[in-house]
């Protein structure tokens, strides 16, 4: 196809993103793109920069910058300093988004703190029940009124140790869709970080849990990526089920995903060791990002057969993107997407997973549930 002369239709084709000849034609007139040449039979004629113009507007709307404000980026910016420009923009786009969500965050936590009390700290009193009727908490006023409640809202807590079970009861979403196991599972995640929001994020293939089951009772080994993991699991529970321990990076000074993941590219041996894990293990990667993507291509090129990946890895390019990886794969899977991970999430799976297999060998909940 030549770039140099494309109709509108042609045009759209290859820049994708669901882009139509009407959208096109729409950027036209709002000066989003500038009228191209025409043909002698005065077909619309796009060149390889207008192609280039148009995949800029389709990345800055997928980043969520209304069309006005497209339209301002690309007058400002000079075309051959593209790159530099866009990053500012979306540093900017970033920064405000992270500002919505610390506010939600506080909105948030003002809410937990009331809808997360169990039984006994649930103050019924109706002068505290009115006020918090009159409360917005969707304000930073009504935040600052709120804290001036937590004194008297809080005397309880000292006569008890919280129920962490009752307390999630009104904060995790319905769950109903999901086997007793994968609630469980999810319960035990979101009480490891203290974030509800964690359950949007979490994944798992359809099989997962069979999987994990079938391996577990079989003894299968376990496989984590440094020693700081396999101190967080649950060693007596995995000896009872003749699972034992191997640590890939086996080396006790690596205790952070950076000190992982130099490691792990500095030195073969940690890929070579990789390839010799036993058919049917599970791996748990909470991390180094890199060690999970060598996972997924050691199974791409059927090198390695696991029963299950935990892959949760920390990082901020390469572990979302091997998270992605991972899910392509035909491999049975946990994780969570995005960013958000580490080794006590990791660890804090298999707990779950090893804990409902012995506390419910037989449990068949899980099956002909999505």
């Amino acid at each position: 196809m030549n770039v140099a002369c494309l109709t509108i239709k042609e045009l759209t084709e290859v820049v994708g993103g669901g882009i139509t000849p009407r959208m096109v034609r729409h950027y036209h007139e709002l000066g989003l793109l500038p009228q191209p040449q025409r043909s002698p039979s005065n077909y619309r004629l796009y060149t390889e920069q207008d192609v280039m113009r148009l995949k800029r507007i389709v990345a800055l709307k997928q980043q969520g910058f209304q069309l006005n404000h497209i339209r301002h980026i690309l007058e400002l910016e000079p075309e051959a300093d593209t790159n530099h420009h866009l990053i500012a923009q979306l540093q900017q786009q970033y920064r405000a988004v992270i500002q919505q969500i610390v506010q939600l965050r506080q909105t948030a936590s003002a809410l937990e703190g009331l809808l997360g009390r169990d039984r006994h700290c649930q103050i019924m009193q109706a002068e505290v029940l009115a006020h918090l009727k009159l409360l917005d908490v969707e304000t930073q006023t009504g935040l600052g009124d709120l804290a001036k409640l937590w004194s008297g809202l809080d005397a309880e807590v000292h006569t008890h140790s919280e129920v962490f079970t009752e307390s999630l009861q009104n904060l995790l979403p319905d769950l109903s869709n999901r086997s007793e196991i994968e609630q469980h599972l999810i319960s035990q995640l979101v009480l490891a970080c203290g974030d509800v929001s964690l359950v949007s994020f979490v994944r798992m293939s359809q099989d997962a849990i069979a999987a994990s089951r079938d391996a577990l009772a079989a003894g299968c080994e376990i496989v984590v990526d440094i020693p700081t993991i396999a101190a967080a699991l649950d060693q007596t529970r995995l000896a009872h089920l003749g699972c034992r321990i191997t640590t890939l990076i086996d080396n006790p000074h690596i205790t952070t995903a950076t000190e992982a993941e130099l490691e792990f590219w500095q030195h073969q041996q940690w890929r070579q060791k990789l390839e010799q894990v036993s058919l049917g293990c599970i791996f748990i990667i909470g991390y180094a990002p890199s060690v999970l993507l060598e996972v997924c291509n050691a199974i791409h090129q059927q090198k390695i057969q696991p029963s299950l990946v935990i892959g949760m890895p920390i990082g901020f390019s390469h572990a979302p993107a091997a998270k992605r990886q991972l899910t392509q794969q035909k491999s049975s899977f946990i994780t969570i997407e995005g960013t958000i991970g580490g080794g006590l999430l990791a660890a804090t799976t298999l707990n779950s997973l090893v804990e409902s297999l012995i506390a419910k060998p037989d449990c068949h909940c899980y099956l002909g549930k999505s």
